[in-house]
């Protein structure tokens, strides 16, 4: 899972500030001196580079997955910083200090004592530029960059601070729970603040609340002022953060409820009862604990490495344990292909990989980007008529789809990778995933539809694959429709068909099953 699998609001970032601020894009502020640098820093030396002091310090050769924080530390010790700056795309930053003796400090400590972030070395020179300019009316595009210096200050012993010692443990309440929240979930979200050491998940009062700690005051400190009141989902699973007057987690088993990251030889323990209630009332030995090899339907793999390879699947509900491989049967072989079943199966979550079994080709393997989106293919998917046949979907025992090896040529593309594909519909911050999943239907809702596009064009087009029975364009916005099709089976080979059209130069029509009536 990536950066945009996360809801509007939590990845506010430099990608941003690379691809939509005004400030950084049409020379009201920094874009155009910046570009000039960053090229030129190509041709530094690596010795503090030749400019003349400036409060301004450049750091280049950092790791790509570099956070503001990460440069907020490098610059704590030396002094108040006023602005930071992470250009992503580019490895480099500029960080700015209120004084120019703290930047001098920085550079010169760094010439003899070389940076590293996140064990990687990096170099720190004066930048030529004597300020970052950032036009205040876009700050709220550089959320990160503010949280950071924010939570540099409280930790300096500027205003708004609590003890800073006690900062190191967030105590983190899910409300609003739409989709399942597993542990590996806030692991990945919190991990973009800084280093997370412990997590301990429970249920409270029918809540889903963490314990999350830090390696230090400021990581934790940016992580609740950039994620409190921000959803996870867009629309749903909204967290709230708030300082733990804990001072250490007390981690015994790394399984699904409690991961202590810097300790991967802990056991995974027996599971309670409350989970062997959850889980079905399968027993450790389900998951491939020390003594029992996984049960089918489980395949996880190695007997043992219940806390490295299956709490990655997340298990945190009932229908959550599992494989996120899902085995499709009873497909009709001469129309199938991995492209369709991508499509239809897109509906229901992120497709990474589609095989149709070579010597069986009425039975495909597909997984999902994780076991929750496999489920809810299996919810709805299973039974439903597809060309003619009703298919049946089921969990595999499989923990993953193998792409073919090199030179096997017997797979004439039947096995597809679509991790990188820009089709899928849920990895995008906004996309509206928790409300919008409906079981298949007659009716489909429209989308992207450019104002070329005429109702007797969709309604042809449709046709290819049914008889339409209405059609209404959406009275707010005309972009939207609803297209009633005889019956569902024809719905679904409409939206295998015509997701992702290409109806205009820039807009591919999106295909969706709807629970409205026309």
């Amino acid at each position: 899972m990536d950066g945009d699998y996360f809801g509007a609001g939590t990845k506010r970032g430099s990608e941003e500030l690379m691809s939509h601020n005004p400030m950084v894009t049409n020379g009201t502020g920094l874009s155009p001196v910046l570009q000039g640098e960053v090229n030129d820093a190509k041709k530094v030396k690596l010795d503090g580079g030749p400019n003349p002091p400036s409060r301004v310090v450049h750091i280049r050769s950092l790791p790509h997955e570099v956070a503001e924080t990460d440069i907020v530390q490098l610059g704590m010790p030396f002094g108040k910083m006023t602005n930071v700056l992470v250009l992503k795309q580019k490895n480099q930053a500029f960080l700015e200090f209120q004084d120019e003796s703290a930047a001098v400090n920085m550079v010169s400590y760094y010439s003899t004592n070389p940076a590293q972030v996140r064990l990687k070395p990096c170099y720190v020179q004066f930048s030529n530029h004597k300020e970052l300019k950032t036009d205040a009316s876009h700050s709220f595009q550089n959320t990160n960059a503010q949280a950071a210096l924010q939570a540099a200050q409280v930790v300096q012993g500027g205003p708004g601070g609590e003890d800073p010692q006690q900062n190191t443990i967030l105590r983190v309440i899910v409300d609003n729970v739409g989709y399942p929240v597993t542990l590996d979930v806030l692991h990945q979200l919190f991990s973009r603040y800084g280093k997370v050491l412990k997590i301990i998940t429970f249920t409270k009062n029918n809540t889903f609340q963490a314990l999350i700690q830090f390696s230090d005051t400021i990581s934790a400190t940016t992580a609740k002022v950039s994620l409190d009141s921000q959803n996870i989902y867009n629309g749903c699973n909204t967290l709230k953060i708030d300082y733990s007057k804990l001072t250490n987690l007390n981690v015994k088993y790394n399984n699904d409820k409690s991961r202590d990251f810097t300790r991967p030889d802990l056991p995974s323990g027996d599971p309670t009862l409350d989970q062997a209630m959850q889980m079905g009332g399968m027993g450790a030995h389900a998951f491939g604990l020390p003594g029992g090899m996984p049960m089918g339907g489980f395949g996880m793999g190695n007997p043992g490495a219940f806390g490295a390879t299956a709490t990655r699947m997340g298990m945190q509900m009932p229908q959550q344990a599992g494989s996120s491989v899902i085995l499709v049967s009873n497909l009709d072989e001469e129309k199938v292909t991995p492209d369709a079943l991508f499509t239809l199966f897109g509906v229901y979550g992120d497709v990474h990989r589609v095989k149709i079994l070579f010597n069986k080709k009425d039975n495909a393997l597909i997984q999902m980007a994780d076991p929750h989106q496999a489920q809810l293919a299996i919810t709805f998917l299973d039974k439903v008529r597809v060309w003619g046949k009703n298919i049946r979907v089921a969990q595999s025992r499989h923990a993953i789809v193998q792409m073919p090896k090199e030179g096997q040529p017997q797979d004439a593309g039947l096995t597809k990778d679509f991790v990188n594909s820009p089709l899928h519909r849920f990895k995008r911050p906004g996309s509206k995933n928790c409300q919008n999943i409906f079981p298949p239907s007659a009716v489909l809702h429209l989308s992207n539809i450019p104002p070329s596009v005429t109702e007797e064009q969709l309604e042809t087009w449709f046709t290819d694959y049914g008889t339409v029975k209405g059609f209404k364009f959406f009275q707010k916005d005309r972009k939207m429709a609803l297209i009633q099709m005889n019956a569902v089976d024809e719905a679904i080979h409409a939206l295998i068909g015509m997701h992702n059209t290409q109806l205009g130069e820039n807009s591919h029509l999106r295909v969706s099953f709807s629970k409205s009536t026309i």
